[in-house]
């Protein structure tokens, strides 16, 4: 494999925000980034450059980064003095970044910075190869980190185009394909429980257990994004990517080391090993919803169709429900249950483990109930492990009863948990490749979904209507019905 040469890491850093006045920026990686500077996390001569097509000089960009930026800070109120040595790391470029002309005033304002060189493309997927090239036509790519956001194409021809263009111009071991639920402290903590654990990794086979459900529930519509969802779907939104991603860490064999190949390469053995779906399957297998009229924490809201930006009569699925098999000697025949969806009744990230009931129960049908034993790991809103089992209830007689031991990270660790978009920038500058998605492991997750697009083609493939604040259509209630399992929809 090509492998990339790097400027002397001494000198710190230049991060270069593309997308430096859009949502993301302002939700999330200016915030991430001042989290580390706040824990002196950052080389002390480390810069950050946004860049953003509006018209703003330096003073006027610093202001909208205090005006915007400050309510979305985590933890901690922003310390006054700490704050403003971040917004002097800052400065800012106002370029139309599909002009490559333009980039010449980009390549004055690094000027000798030394140290690594990091561009975040936290724009449309359209602007990902024009700023690549851009960027090499001004000397810049060489030895530099591209950091790509979701979502990377459209399907796996437009996805395999980008990754192809961006890279005839940066080596794999530079490109940062980013997902921030690789972030997620729970989801680290995945990787700790299954491979520093004994105790679980006997059980994590098709012999003990009975079904694996993957949840990512959101109470919000499509907000202000409706031009984007309309074209995209939750689907390529949240199957593609995220669902998959956590599939694979779930079923991956252990890697040999924590190194990022190591660890990617099993993953994409799991993606790999999917049992490819057809169109009967699709149909049997697969839920597809869209939320009309309903109500969230007690307020009326509108159906998808009614909200702004979304085209009249839209068939673009806010729902997906399906069951997916890992086809190899640990996970044959088990199921795997995902559900993802917008307008949901909670906002709740987790993967639950089902293990399989006892063969047989002295102590009544309590002890044969399906998911009696589970482990929940719990990704959003908050981060916990929960393992559940069966208990006597105090007084006469064998009667059983549910408990469980929680691990609450909260109160285990003291110190504050790092979110996910400051571990993975933080990775990103000191060029930590694991949390990362590799290309093949991108073009099976798309290869695995291509099916499914092509199946909703046809015209009698209209999502299900469900209400807005109800956990989806009930065709994916029915969906685990039929394998004798039910959604893990409450647990405190």
């Amino acid at each position: 494999m090509k492998r990339s040469t790097s400027p002397s890491d001494a000198g710190g850093f230049a991060f270069v925000l593309f997308g430096g006045t859009g949502d993301l920026a302002m939700r999330k990686i200016l915030p991430a980034l001042y989290a580390a500077h706040r824990e002196g996390l950052l080389a002390p001569d480390g810069r950050i450059i946004s860049v953003a097509q509006t018209a703003l000089d330096a003073r006027g960009y610093l202001q909208w980064v205090n005006e915007h930026v400050k309510p979305h800070l985590s933890g901690a109120p922003a310390n006054d003095a700490a704050w403003r040595s971040f917004l002097e790391r800052i400065a800012y470029v106002a370029l139309d970044a599909s002009q490559s002309e333009a980039f010449s005033s980009l390549r004055d304002t690094l000027g000798a910075q030394r140290g690594q060189r990091i561009f975040y493309l936290a724009t449309g997927p359209s602007l990902f190869v024009p700023i690549c090239r851009a960027l090499a036509s001004v000397g810049l790519a060489e030895g530099a980190r591209i950091v790509l956001e979701k979502p990377l194409g459209y399907d796996l021809a437009s996805s395999n185009a980008i990754n192809d263009a961006v890279g005839e111009i940066f080596a794999e071991d530079q490109i940062y394909r980013i997902d921030h639920y690789l972030g997620k402290e729970a989801v680290q903590n995945l990787f700790a429980l299954r491979f520093g654990n004994s105790l679980f990794e006997p059980l994590w086979r098709r012999e003990w257990v009975e079904s694996v459900q993957i949840t990512v529930a959101e109470e919000l519509g499509v907000e202000s994004r409706g031009n984007f969802y309309d074209q995209t779907g939750a689907l390529r939104d949240m199957v593609q990517n995220h669902l998959l991603q956590l599939l694979s860490i779930v079923a991956m064999e252990p890697p040999k080391s924590m190194d990022a190949d190591a660890v990617r390469g099993e993953k994409l053995r799991v993606l790999r090993a999917l049992k490819p779906l057809t169109g009967h399957e699709i149909r049997q297998n697969v839920v597809r919803g869209q939320y009309h009229a309903g109500a969230t924490g007690g307020v009326a809201v509108p159906a998808y169709r009614a909200e702004p930006g979304v085209r009249h009569g839209s068939t673009t699925e806010t729902f997906v429900a399906l069951k997916a098999e890992v086809e190899n000697w640990r996970w044959a025949g088990v199921p795997f249950f995902l559900r993802t969806g917008k307008r949901l009744a909670d906002r709740v990230a987790e993967i639950v483990i089902n293990f399989r009931a006892v063969p047989h129960s002295a102590l009544g049908a309590m002890a044969l109930r399906p998911g009696s034993n589970r482990l929940t790991i719990r990704l959003q809103p908050n981060e916990s492990i929960r393992l559940s089992a069966l208990a006597k209830e105090p007084g006469m007689g064998m009667n059983l009863r549910g408990v469980y031991l929680d691990l609450a990270f909260d109160q285990f660790f003291q110190q504050d948990r790092m979110e996910a978009y400051q571990r993975l920038l933080l990775d990103v500058i000191a060029g930590r490749l694991a949390l990362f998605v590799r290309r093949d492991e991108q073009e099976a997750a798309w290869r695995w979904v291509a099916p499914i697009i092509e199946e909703w083609v046809r015209p009698d493939a209209a999502p299900k209507l469900y209400t807005a604040g109800t956990w989806g259509p009930a065709a994916a209630s029915a969906l685990l019905a039929r394998h004798n399992t039910c959604w893990l929809e409450e647990e405190n």
